[in-house]
């Protein structure tokens, strides 16, 4: 993206053009997260309500509006990560952010995706990608020094992690959209070993929903 394109993010909008931008990300966050990054900014702009133009005049390009979303996907995340840092029991606040991030990935689609596309993204994006780093890396110390975390155990770890159950999640949502939590819990165990066995949560699906659930899209 442009020095310009960064200015025109960051430049204040008469009422009517924020609204229109406004609607259109909470819009593309929809189909994103529901269809993954394939939607197209006609699609956006279709389910919206507005014409293809009013987006383009917001958005130059699709990569214009995913970077503009980040931001508000690593403010969630970073969220996800003060909440957890707050459990006093170190175990415990890992495994609070870990069932967040999992369960953010369960319904966005795009979540993966968008968090690879960071890398080229603006300064302010950077910041919040790094401080979320910066926090998670303090939840799995803390877990580390109490010695509840599996040995060798990295942060580099929970984007595989969460892209596993998102594949779950993406294959049973119309079958039972809370199937992901019984496998999220079975990995988080992986991870942070419980002292004493715990029942596995919800049951697992019958022969007849796994089969639809693996069935290749078409």
């Amino acid at each position: 993206m442009s020095t310009t394109d960064h200015a025109d993010l960051d430049r204040p909008l008469r009422a009517d053009a924020a609204r229109n931008r406004e609607l259109i990300l909470q819009t593309a966050r929809k189909c994103f997260a529901e269809r993954g990054l394939s939607v197209t900014l006609n699609d956006i702009a279709h389910e919206a309500g507005v014409g293809v133009g009013t987006v383009y005049r917001r958005f130059a390009d699709k990569d214009s509006l995913i970077e503009a979303l980040l931001a508000t996907k690593f403010e969630a995340l970073n969220a996800a990560a003060t909440i957890a840092a707050e459990e006093l029991d170190p175990r415990e606040s890992l495994r609070v952010y870990l069932m967040g991030v999992f369960a953010f990935r369960a319904r966005d689609r795009a979540l993966a995706d968008a968090i690879v596309r960071a890398g080229k993204a603006r300064p302010s994006v950077l910041q919040e990608r790094d401080r979320l780093e910066q926090q998670v890396s303090v939840i799995i110390d803390r877990a580390r020094t109490a010695g509840v975390v599996r040995d060798g155990f990295d942060s580099r770890d929970i984007p595989l992690l969460t892209t596993m159950i998102g594949a779950v999640a993406d294959a049973t949502r119309e079958h039972d959209p809370d199937a992901w939590r019984r496998y999220a819990q079975l990995l988080v165990d992986g991870v942070l070993p419980p002292a004493e066995p715990e029942h596995m949560l919800g049951e697992p699906l019958d022969r007849g929903v796994i089969q639809l659930a693996l069935q290749p899209s078409a």
